[in-house]
This record gives C-alpha cells, sequence and structure tokens, in this order.
C-alpha cells in the first residue's frame, strides 16, 4: 500500500513566505490534509492487528469445525458397523 506523507508545516510556511497570513496558512495545511484521506500510522497499524486477529478467529473456527465434521463421520461410521 502507498503511504502519501504530507508535510504540513513545509506547507505552511511556504504560503507564509507567499504572504498568506499565518491563520490562513494554518488552515489551508489541515484543511488540505483532511481533504487528502491521509491515513495515520496508527489507524493503518490498528487495522493490520485487527485483521490478524480476524484470521486467527477464522482459523480457530475451521480447525473446530473440521473436528466436530470428523466426529460426527466417525459416529456415523460406528453407528453402522
Amino acid at each position: 500500500m502507498a503511504v502519501m506523507t504530507f508535510d504540513t508545516l513545509k506547507f505552511m510556511r511556504t504560503l507564509e513566505s507567499s504572504g498568506v497570513p499565518t491563520v490562513q496558512a494554518e488552515a489551508f495545511s489541515k484543511a488540505f490534509k483532511d481533504a487528502s484521506g491521509e491515513a495515520d500510522l496508527v489507524t493503518t497499524l490498528e487495522l493490520k492487528q485487527t485483521i490478524s486477529e480476524m484470521k486467527f478467529d477464522l482459523l480457530k473456527w475451521i480447525v473446530g469445525l473440521s473436528l466436530a465434521q470428523f466426529g460426527l463421520l466417525i459416529g456415523v461410521l460406528l453407528k453402522m458397523g
């Protein structure tokens, strides 16, 4: 996944050096960062951890159901024999 980094301080200083007042430069910088949809690293790490936990839960269900199916099959075979 590509990660876009945005240097808000550099952006703000560029605007200020062009004559934009500091308050407006800060507002533009924040607005651009919000609009660009830049994901926080913490959010990405949390997402990866959640996916990992979901994979583990899915694996537990698959193994559990496989064991139950195997047990049922053994029970049916013993009942028939």
